[in-house]
């Protein structure tokens, strides 16, 4: 079931999916008079320990696979196994009439079947006409069954999965936090400098409330040659993560705050478009991706230990938080596996993610008055070492392009910039920049139950002032984190996480900075995870967040943040 679906595609706007599950065909070989030792074989369950068809052969993976993609073959009349004894040649070929009865129903009712599986299915009853024809199972004309099964097929195949998660989080501290925030103190909109101090507004939050809410991706995975993939991956949430409440502008969702504890679209309960690329094969060696919103995190900054689903849970653990100006964007993806050990990843990606509007002057690739070589933009490249199973290397560098909207270089985008917002020192707008990060990124699974993880980020963010008596100059940023993760602890498929990270530490050019500058502090956390999984369709990831000079000020109070997360996989 999971590989076969029925859909209605029309561009790429799914108007309707039905999910057909299958049922077993127990009467398609009931007409067969086939005797065994003393019942009469119906359909088996598996294909394995055959006398005459060895384990090793072609047609005994082949038979298994439609055994185990379409249900055909389910047991004997009596309803038992026989697994402590060899199938003969003769029962062989009753299952595959079996299965050939199926999947030509199928057909007929317009059930998708891979071509693949075609193929399959033509070699077998060439290699068991023999058979097939003794148990006169309707095998007079096998030539015009298979052409039948050949002409009536879809060429695409597409499956539907997906995740929701509900999220329980609460955010508090011992004393009100300061935030550098405008004047409707908003964790969006820029603050404003005091024309006598020159200094950032701010203000003082308290504790938020507790927050229960939802996430959820729909994933329509279609493939037209069995080798490419289009992807469309569709979005709805209602979350606010209360850490926000805290967050100096420009920071919003960038601690404190579980990845998946989230909206992700413009409003509440709406449900947009999050991902929409194709990836085909070029080579055995190489496969391109491109889409009007190709996910960037899908193919640079991996780990094992901050895969986020499984792995470390907030948006600072989870990647680089200096490395991309572009989470989803219009463009291309190239992958390059030069050896087993070696591969290589290029993209250029423009702006076009699911929660900006493009309306303020975001999603720019998708505006004529941009375009996709005039917006916000990344060149990013990456070669990654795996010199063993356990142990992974990545060298990373990114070089963006920050659109100024309304004059200031920061906000939802610009991550090469610390998060926050820049001016020109003075409250004055600035210019378009450019960016330049660096990273290297690793993990070794030391043992079955043990490994250790990291990332070193550099970024630096050139400041164009449009007032030419103001000096322009560059902000210059690091990151680094360091983790501990531990499979399986208390639980095949469970993962333990503890990390530590410093998500933005300037370097230089704070005068820049207009949120994200503090008192000069500098901003640590530290997170503790434990995804667990109740069955192969349920977990529960209680996670814990501690942040250490919040917004940059050592004046601060720490920030503790908690967060239990059940994830539905279907």
């Amino acid at each position: 079931m999971t590989k076969i679906g029925k859909s209605i595609l029309s561009g790429v706007v799914f108007s309707s999916i039905v999910l057909l599950p299958f049922v077993a065909i127990a009467q398609e070989i009931n007409s067969i008079e086939l005797e065994t030792d003393d019942n009469a074989m119906a359909q088996i369950t598996s294909v394995s320990e055959l006398r005459d068809v060895a384990a090793t052969e072609w047609a005994y993976e082949a038979l298994q696979s439609l055994v185990d993609r379409y249900g055909c073959i389910i047991g004997y009349s009596d309803r038992t196994y026989r697994g402590n004894r060899a199938l003969t040649r003769w029962e062989f070929a009753a299952g595959l009439n079996a299965c050939m009865n199926t999947v030509e129903r199928l057909i007929q009712e317009n059930v998708t079947v891979f071509k693949e599986d075609i193929d399959t299915l033509k070699r077998l009853a060439q290699e068991f006409e023999t058979e097939l024809a003794a148990l006169g199972a309707r095998v007079d004309n096998l030539e015009g069954r298979v052409a039948f099964l050949e002409d009536n097929q879809f060429s695409t195949t597409t499956k539907l999965s997906g995740q929701i998660f509900f999220n329980l989080t609460g955010a508090f501290a011992d004393d009100t936090v300061t935030a550098e925030r405008g004047v409707a103190d908003s964790p969006f909109a820029p603050p404003t400098r005091d024309p006598i101090t020159n200094e950032p507004s701010r203000v003082q939050r308290d504790d938020p409330q507790i927050t229960f809410s939802y996430y959820a991706f729909l994933n329509l995975t279609t493939s037209f040659t069995g080798e490419d993939v289009l992807v469309t991956q569709l979005v709805v949430g209602n979350g606010d993560s209360p850490a926000n409440e805290f967050v100096s502008a420009g920071f919003y969702n960038s601690w404190g705050t579980p990845f998946l504890d989230q909206t992700g679209t413009l409003e509440p309960n709406d449900l947009i478009i999050r991902e929409l690329s194709y990836t085909f094969p070029a080579t055995d060696s190489l496969r391109i991706t491109i889409g009007p919103r190709v996910n960037w995190y899908k193919y640079f900054d991996n780990n094992r230990f901050t895969f986020y689903l499984t792995g470390a849970t907030s948006y600072n653990s989870n990647g680089s938080t200096l490395l991309n100006a572009v989470d989803r964007g219009s463009g291309a993806v190239v992958a390059w596996n030069i050896t087993d050990e070696l591969k290589f990843t290029a993209a250029y990606l423009a702006e076009n993610t699911e929660f900006l509007q493009s309306g303020l002057g975001f999603n720019t690739s998708s505006n004529p008055d941009d375009g996709l070589f005039n917006s916000t933009y990344t060149i990013s490249t990456e070669l990654a070492y795996s010199p063993a199973d356990n142990f992974n290397i990545r060298l990373h560098y990114s070089h963006s392009s920050l659109k100024a909207y309304n004059g200031f270089i920061g906000g939802a985008v610009g991550e090469p910039l610390p998060y926050g917002y820049a001016d020109d020192g003075f409250g004055g707008e600035v210019n378009d920049a450019t960016a330049n990060a660096f990273a290297i990124n690793f993990d070794w699974l030391i043992t079955e139950g043990f490994g250790i993880f990291g990332r070193y980020s550099y970024g630096s963010t050139n400041i164009d002032p449009i007032d030419p008596l103001r000096d322009d100059g560059e902000v210059n940023v690091q990151s680094f984190q360091i983790g501990l993760g531990f499979p399986d602890l208390g639980k095949e498929g469970a993962m333990g996480v503890v990390s530590f990270v410093v998500p933005h530490d300037t370097l230089e050019g704070r005068r820049f900075l207009l949120s994200g500058a503090g008192d000069g502090g500098t901003q640590y956390e530290l997170e503790a995870s434990y995804y667990y999984p109740v069955t192969n369709n349920i977990a529960i990831v209680p996670a814990f967040y501690a942040i250490f000079n919040p917004n940059n000020f050592e004046s601060n109070p720490t920030v503790f943040v908690g967060n239990l997360r059940t994830q539905f996989t279907f």
